[in-house]
């Protein structure tokens, strides 16, 4: 029996939130919001030369590795650095892209208007990271860290927190009586500190308290 190549064994799995195929790259410019996302999530690999369908159809030239290059160079801020190797199976080539979880959040890519955003990967799209997360990746980042004073916006914040499995920005707002402003710093506080996380719901960002392990 002949044995299967990892790279069949990975295409299985389906396109998810750490698994992206692509048939070719025609646009740098789009998939720079991929590796944007990857880099901004759990990190993950491009597989160019497969079909959506997991079809393998193999990339027609060098131009494929390029077009990931220029992504990179060009069209993310700061540059989300990947590996590239080639696999050949079954005579067809497959280039396999791998982006690992960044450390310099957040990475951003040009959106349809050329500006520069912030993208994250949930299941099998790439989605934009909202105002409350880029700037939780910033205060992150900070070497003199994130002092949060406990008020009673953040009283009533854990309060509704130990009721509901998560709660949005509009709903700390009206839970809280705070403005929008102070609800983005609160949350991004909370997410840099490790306190709060995100989760994706129907595609809007939503958050819960970080559980310990």
């Amino acid at each position: 029996m002949k044995k299967r190549h990892p790279i069949e064994t990975l295409i299985e799995q389906g396109e998810h939130q750490q698994l992206d195929f692509k048939f070719e790259v025609s646009d740098s410019k789009k998939i720079a919001r991929t590796l944007s996302a990857f880099a901004n999530t759990d990190g993950g690999r491009l597989l160019i030369g497969v079909k959506d369908n997991g079809a393998i159809s193999g990339i027609r030239s060098e131009e494929e590795y390029y077009m990931i290059e220029a992504a990179s160079k060009m069209y993310t801020r700061p540059e989300v650095p990947f590996t590239a190797t080639k696999w050949d199976i079954n005579g067809k080539i497959v280039l396999e892209v791998y982006i690992a979880p960044g450390m310099d959040k957040p990475y951003c890519a040009l959106d349809k208007e050329d500006k520069y955003k912030a993208y994250i990967r949930v299941a099998d799209e790439n989605i934009l990271a909202n105002e409350v997360l880029v700037l939780s990746w910033k205060k992150k980042s900070k070497p003199e860290g994130t002092l949060l004073k406990i008020g009673k916006p953040v009283e009533k914040l854990f309060a509704w927190l130990d009721k509901h499995d998560s709660i949005s920005i509009a709903q700390f707002c009206r839970v809280a009586h705070v403005n929008y402003y102070t609800a983005k710093n609160i949350l991004s506080d909370l997410m840099a500190m490790g306190t709060l996380h995100y989760i994706v719901v129907e595609k809007h960002i939503v958050y819960q308290k970080q559980t310990v392990r």
